[in-house]
């Protein structure tokens, strides 16, 4: 691994057992912080108006913002799942809009999602649990081709489940992002860990909006063993590491959700 990155590159990767180790002020009965900073006394506050008076948006119209607006509204984080298989279209519909390419102009791409430099530091996996016309097992999404490359057949749920220390729970498939850090560094350098860092929550934000406009749930993971993940994933952990995961399923059961 290149020295310059090292810790720009540490600074991605997942450390939840230091929250056990590290007592924070929350534990220690301390009062949490504001919600927002609030205006100064010499300052004016300008009311808004509400969005949905601001756009005429009314329950059954189909305008881009109305539907946007009911998107949004509903969004939550989904952790409990039914036991059901997905079909193949809702994955591809899934994917693309992580990471979907628009336009492919050779040595770079622009995207779904938007990205610094269009340098897109992602790779995505998909742990297919139930889908239909999908043998169980660990595939890689190729954006370029709109395709799946399956990188090892078999139902291993428990494995995840342990690197994902315990919130696989029903889901249909698992979405899994891998940074590809040297993809930005090439171009920025030291300040590529926050680009790559951005670009993880652009995508899920996508997911989550798409999983909303199809009915389903999901919920991001940002705990998990940074050395089982990789290891799952088949990665080095050094030059491609486990980011982010977001498992995905048709709701129900009992309510988890935020």
């Amino acid at each position: 691994m290149d020295e310059r990155f090292l810790q720009g590159r540490h600074f991605l990767k997942s450390n939840w057992h230091l929250v056990k180790e590290t007592a924070s002020d929350q534990s220690r009965g301390l009062p949490p912080p504001p919600q927002q900073e609030p205006p100064q006394p010499d300052e004016s506050v300008v009311s808004l108006p509400t969005v949905d008076k601001a756009y005429g948006i009314e329950n059954d119209s189909l305008s881009a913002p109305a539907t946007l607006h009911r998107l949004l509204l509903s969004r939550r984080s989904r952790r409990a799942f039914k036991i059901e298989k997905l079909a193949l279209t809702t994955l591809s519909y899934l994917l693309w809009s992580c990471e979907g390419v628009r336009e492919n102009r050779g040595k770079y791409s622009f995207r779904t999602t938007p990205s610094g430099g269009a340098r897109h530091p992602l790779d995505v996996y998909v742990f297919a649990r139930r889908i239909e016309g999908l043998k169980p097992g660990l595939y890689r999404y190729l954006p370029l081709e709109h395709a799946l490359v399956l990188e090892r057949e078999g139902d291993d749920s428990e494995a995840l489940d342990a690197a994902l220390m315990g919130q696989l729970r029903n889901s249909s498939c698992v979405i899994l992002w891998a940074a590809v850090p040297y993809r930005s560094e090439w171009r920025y350098g030291k300040a590529a860990d926050k680009l790559v860092a951005l670009d993880a929550g652009h995508s899920c934000q996508n997911l989550y909006l798409a999983c909303e406009a199809l009915g389903l749930g999901t919920c991001a993971v940002g705990a998990y063993d940074q050395q089982g993940l990789d290891k799952y994933l088949g990665l080095d952990g050094e030059d491609m590491f486990a980011l982010y995961a977001a498992p995905v399923g048709v709701p129900g059961g009992a309510s988890l959700d935020d």
